[in-house]
């Protein structure tokens, strides 16, 4: 009845589907052309015939949250021509952040993934053993919660803000979005865009303010920053002090403290929350020449910080607000936030000080000055492929516009493309740098784990001096490498600290800069965006809705279970999918094409141990169904991800040409393959357990019927060699091409005997030669090493163990 209430007043059924049709694909001039199409007025006969009456129609639903502006004048020092100074009027467009925070935890949608109040998590039975993984895991909400009074229930603030360009070909339009999420829901939800786990709060004027000098611009724009945000965040100091009630998502009212815990930014945006100058570390006193030493400096607090910025006020000479490195800020918006502290919130950033700027901007260019640019590219183009790994074909000197996930495509391949053509010391800062962001980026954190990533960064200074040797780099007073000395404490502060990633904060930017500018008309377009974003989300909840009223019957709300993500632990983890089927192949095709010299041999002798009452012999008579990959389900490696992980074994010839479509090179991947006794479930991945070898999957088929009822589908695979000690500086497993009889050691096992696809790389030595590529490195080559960064489960696995 209510739904048809809705519709009735509103928009029919029909016209519903439309309108978001409308919304999701047309602009406001492709809407308005659309509408008045003869057919749409005469056969559509929609309520609305222009666009002016669409905007009209959706202003009419209920939408979240009003926006508001706020006029604020700044005052410059440049004077008129009158010689009054000059004056600029921005605006400030906000929502309020407390009814947000009611939104958000009062969500219903988020009712599974929230949390209300700190825990200890262990990993054994016993509580010896401690887990790190989401904020409620960690110390700062338990020593929060001890400080205010019994019962109430904290909302520990995430803020985000970035500026960014709206315009990159004409103009220099941009607009500086300020998101805001709370950690009681968990990081998994938060991550997802769509979830709207994470939520806009306002933009801050973007201006060049040319009301002031050249000199005295850069601290203005701080003094306006921080001006802005204490207008934004003003709600939050009575809600923080006081608490506010809220209806939670369990349908429980609580008395709600809104607390700021994390502040999510760039280097650059944090030293303007910081107050202070980029040559300086955000958290801790350390000296600006002594950031690449190993110190136990002070770390920052807020009151004194605040001490010093009131005795500068006064007094022009300050030897410890030079020391400090601060900017002149003297009313920064966090003084006042109660039980924060801004020098504790700022978290890890994953991309831009690991992937992006130790590793990528400092340990690839030192790497680069060592072997030289010519060698580095020569040894992408030779690494073998691998499922879902990016094979720079033309090397990465030429790649102009990097992303995180390429840095992330390099770091998956750099130790092993290093071994031999760089001195062992630095092979072993290279390992120190990857493991260290290995560890940094797990979902779950123990002891063991959080002292494994101290360790590497304390390799890293013990080796680092070689880099100075070798005349590579002069100093190490690099703020990023400095940043990576905090990470313990944070995660154990705050939690694993993939929660914290600036990856998200620039995704949102699409939905909430991006496509609301383009919405615009490109002029007074603040405004515009905001009034857009207020559509939008009106179709969303109307969207949201009427699905609810259509799907969940009304008494049954609230007691419906979402097991769309939900894993049986208990099933057969192993199970293979066996996808693509080429029937009815001949075994000359099969040695042709696929490279099985030995199919025949190896599969007689299956036969002869796997089907004993078989009188049928094989031979190149006999035609068989080729798949050309399989499938493997792998249980989900808690610290690295939380549902199962599909995993592909390819087995392809090779595609030629023909006519305008290109061909495709064979691909027969490795895969680590139980040579022995299956295990009925694979709990853990132990390089060095006898059995496990390395094979490369050559085909992969089943018998036909003449062999009798055999259901498990079969592999032609050429062994490896058994692990042998890992290398001394890059600690990587080293395997060979096994032989027997002078050719190569085949045989025919059962798919489902593969554990999980890996990935060599061959040993190039001090120059890789030029006939090598991705294509026939596994065909040319004899030795190589075991990747064991090709992937986060791979890296585990393998750390476990030495």
């Amino acid at each position: 009845m209510l739904a048809r209430y809705v519709l009735s007043r509103r928009l029919t059924r029909e016209e519903w589907g439309l309108v978001q049709w409308i919304v999701k694909n047309l602009g406001q001039t492709r809407t308005d052309e659309f509408l008045k199409l003869p057919i749409t007025q005469h056969r559509m006969k929609p309520s609305f015939h222009n666009n002016r009456s669409f905007l009209q129609r959706i202003d009419e639903l209920p939408h979240g949250l009003g926006w508001s502006c706020k006029k604020v004048t700044v005052c410059g020092n440049r004077e008129d021509e009158d010689g009054a100074f000059l004056e600029e009027e921005v605006e400030l467009w906000s929502q309020d952040p407390v009814e947000c925070v009611k939104e958000l935890i009062g969500n219903p949608a988020f009712k599974a993934d929230m949390a209300y109040s700190p825990a200890k998590a262990y990993s054994d039975h016993a509580g010896q053993h401690r887990v790190i993984d989401e904020m409620w895991t960690a110390d700062w909400w338990g020593e929060k919660q001890k400080a205010l009074p019994e019962g109430v229930t904290i909302a520990p603030i995430i803020l985000s803000s970035d500026k960014t360009m709206l315009s990159q070909f004409r103009g220099d339009k941009s607009v500086w979005p300020v998101y805001m999420s709370i950690s009681n829901v968990a990081k998994a939800k938060r991550h997802q865009a769509s979830s709207r786990a994470t939520v806009l709060i306002g933009y801050i004027p973007a201006v060049k303010l040319d009301c002031f000098t050249h000199e005295e611009r850069s601290l203005a724009g701080y003094r306006l920053f921080h001006h802005c945000m204490a207008l934004l965040l003003h709600p939050l100091i009575a809600a923080g002090n006081d608490g506010v009630e809220m209806v939670c998502a369990d349908s429980w009212i609580r008395r709600v403290y809104p607390i700021l815990a994390a502040y999510v930014a760039d280097f650059p945006e944090q030293c303007l929350v910081a107050c202070c100058k980029e040559n300086r570390c955000l958290k801790c006193l350390v000296a600006a020449e002594e950031r690449g030493d190993v110190l136990d400096s002070v770390m920052c607090d807020t009151e004194t910080t605040m001490d010093v910025l009131q005795r500068r006020k006064v007094s022009q000479h300050l030897p410890e607000f030079k020391e400090m490195g601060l900017r002149s800020v003297y009313k920064p918006f966090w003084a006042k936030m109660p039980h924060a502290d801004i020098f504790l919130a700022f978290t890890p950033d994953l991309l831009h000080q690991v992937h992006k700027g130790v590793f990528k901007d400092h340990l690839v260019r030192w790497c680069q000055q060592i072997i030289g640019e010519e060698e580095m590219d020569a040894r992408f183009k030779a690494m073998p492929n691998y499922p879902g790994l990016r094979h720079f074909k033309k090397g990465i000197s030429t790649v102009k516009q990097w992303t995180g996930s390429e840095h992330k495509e390099i770091e998956r391949v750099f130790v092993g493309l290093l071994t031999g053509a760089v001195p062992s010391r630095v092979l072993v800062v290279a390992c120190s740098i990857l493991d260290f962001a290995y560890y940094a980026q797990l979902r779950i954190h123990t002891a063991d784990l959080l002292e494994a990533l101290q360790t590497a960064l304390s390799v890293f200074h013990a080796n680092k001096e070689v880099l100075k040797e070798l005349s590579v780099h002069e100093h190490f007073n690099i703020p990023k490498l400095h940043q990576l000395s905090h990470y313990v404490r944070s995660i154990t502060l705050f939690g694993a600290a993939d929660g914290f990633n600036t990856e998200l904060p620039e995704r949102l930017h699409i939905d909430f800069a991006k496509d609301t500018y383009c919405a615009s008309n490109k002029c007074d377009y603040e405004e515009q965006m905001v009034l857009w974003l207020q559509r939008q989300e009106a179709i969303f909840l109307q969207g949201t809705y009427l699905d609810w009223l259509e799907h969940v019957p009304l008494s049954a709300a609230g007691r419906t279970k979402d097991v769309s993500n939900t894993y049986d632990l208990d099933s057969d983890s192993d199970s293979d999918l066996v996808a693509g089927s080429h029937p009815h192949r001949s075994v000359q095709d099969i040695v042709t094409s696929h490279g099985a010299t030995d199919f025949l041999t190896a599969l007689q002798s299956f036969i002869r141990k796997n089907l004993p009452g078989c009188t049928v012999v094989p031979g190149v008579q006999d035609c068989f169904d080729i798949y050309w990959q399989a499938v493997i389900v792998m249980p989900p490696d808690l610290r690295v991800s939380d549902i199962p992980t599909w995993r592909r074994v390819r087995a392809t010839p090779e595609i030629l040409s023909s006519g305008c479509k290109p061909g495709c090179p064979a691909r027969f991947d490795m895969g680590l393959i139980f040579d022995g006794p299956h295990p009925a479930r694979l709990q853990t991945l132990d390089v060095t357990v006898a059995g496990l070898r390395v094979a490369q999957v050559r085909a992969i088929f089943s018998l036909p019927r003449q062999f009798g009822t055999y259901t498990r589908a079969l592999a032609y695979i050429e062994w490896f060699t058994p692990f042998r000690a890992p290398d001394p500086y890059s600690g990587m497993q080293q395997v060979s091409r096994s032989t027997r009889h002078c050719c190569r050691n085949a045989a025919v096992i059962h798919v489902d005997e593969i554990v999980r696809p890996c990935h060599l790389i061959l040993k190039m030595g001090l120059s890789v030669e030029p006939r090598l590529r991705s294509g026939n490195a596994y065909k040319a080559a004899n030795d190589f090493y075991f990747n064991e960064f090709i992937d986060g489960e791979m890296f585990c696995a393998s750390v476990a163990i030495n």
